[in-house]
C-alpha cells in the first residue's frame, strides 16, 4: 500500500474516511475510520521508540500491515503500519463508524449506540481483530483496508493523543469534525 508509505502524521490524516472490512466466521463487518493517532520510532510514546522487539515487530514491516497489541492486559488495539519498510511507525485506529454488519458489531461488543466503536479496544472487538492478526497484510482477508478519497483539511481536527504521558503535548491525534462516533472531543 504505497499510499501509506508516508510519515505517521500524514498517514493518520489519510486514513480518516477509509474503510476496514472484516470477514470472520462468515460474518462481514464494514466500518469507516473516524479517529486516529500517529506514532513512530522517534516518538517517546511509541512502542517502536526503544527499537524492534518480538512484541512490536509488525510496526517495522511495510506499510499496510496490521500491528496488534494487548493494552493493559485487557483489550486488543490495532495500528495500521505506515512509512518506509524498517522504520517503526503506525497509526492507532481509535474510533470507527459502522457502515454494515451492525448486528454483528453489537453482538461482539454486547452494547448498542454511538459508543459501540468509540475506542481502540472497542474497534478490535467490533471487527474481531485479535493478537494473532499482528503482521497481517491488509490487502487480504480476513481484514482489509479500503482506500477512500482524503477528507478535506477543514473536516479534520488535530489534538493531543489520549491516555499517554510521554510526548503528551504533541498534536498527533486526528478525527473527523462533528462525527458522533469519536472517542472524545
Amino acid at each position: 500500500m504505497k499510499w501509506l508509505n508516508v510519515p505517521a502524521e500524514e498517514a493518520a490524516r489519510r486514513l480518516l474516511g477509509c474503510e476496514l472490512v472484516s470477514t470472520i466466521d462468515g460474518q462481514e463487518v464494514r466500518v469507516r475510520i473516524v479517529e486516529t493517532e500517529a506514532y513512530d520510532q522517534l516518538d517517546p510514546a511509541s512502542h517502536a521508540f526503544s527499537g524492534r522487539s518480538a512484541r512490536n515487530n509488525a510496526m517495522f514491516e511495510s506499510a499496510g500491515h496490521l500491528y496488534v497489541y494487548l493494552s493493559y492486559g485487557l483489550n486488543f488495539c490495532c495500528n495500521i503500519v505506515c512509512g518506509p519498510d524498517g522504520f517503526g511507525s503506525g497509526v492507532l485506529i481509535r474510533a470507527v463508524e459502522p457502515l454494515s454488519g451492525l448486528s454483528v458489531i453489537e453482538s461482539r461488543r454486547g452494547q448498542k449506540g454511538v459508543t459501540v466503536t468509540n475506542g481502540p479496544g472497542k474497534v478490535c472487538q467490533a471487527l474481531g481483530i485479535s493478537l494473532n492478526m499482528s503482521g497481517h497484510d491488509l490487502s487480504h482477508k480476513p481484514v482489509q483496508l479500503i482506500q477512500k478519497p482524503a477528507l478535506a483539511a477543514e473536516q479534520i481536527v488535530a489534538g493531543k493523543r489520549i491516555g499517554i504521558s510521554k510526548n503528551a503535548h504533541a498534536l498527533r491525534r486526528f478525527y473527523e469534525k462533528n462525527n458522533s462516533y469519536i472517542s472524545k472531543k
